[in-house]
């Protein structure tokens, strides 16, 4: 399995930044790709960028693209969403995932931080 916990949330005023990290333990030698998803309230979860755990490539939901940057340290197994010119419509619970070879689908999930964007 794999342990995946979020940290770095909170409340910041529109136009800010905010690091969150996402710290990965267990059988992390499993894992292929790393995503960041987000919920607001009374909407579904969606897609916001994924990295893969080996070469680095990444991918970008377009309302993001710009704006956030993913990244990855391998030897501390974690993964990074700097979060710049934050809106109001950001304002989100931000939960870590991660897909692990085999499967097609993110198969481990972190219990998500809240990010909350004042105007």
């Amino acid at each position: 399995q794999v342990q995946l916990v979020e940290s770095g949330g909170g409340l910041v005023q529109a136009g800010g930044s905010l690091r969150l990290s996402c710290a990965a333990s267990g059988r992390t030698f499993s894992v292929y790709t790393m995503g960041w998803f987000r919920q607001a309230p009374g909407k579904e979860r969606e897609f916001v960028a994924r990295i893969r755990w080996s070469g680095g490539s990444t991918y970008y939901a377009d309302s993001v693209k710009g704006r956030f940057t993913i990244s990855r340290d391998n030897a501390k197994n974690t993964v990074y969403l700097q979060m710049d010119s934050l809106k109001p419509d950001d304002t989100a619970v931000y939960y870590c995932a991660a897909r692990t070879s085999g499967h097609t689908n993110y198969d481990y999930w972190g219990q998500g931080t809240q990010v909350t964007v004042s105007s």
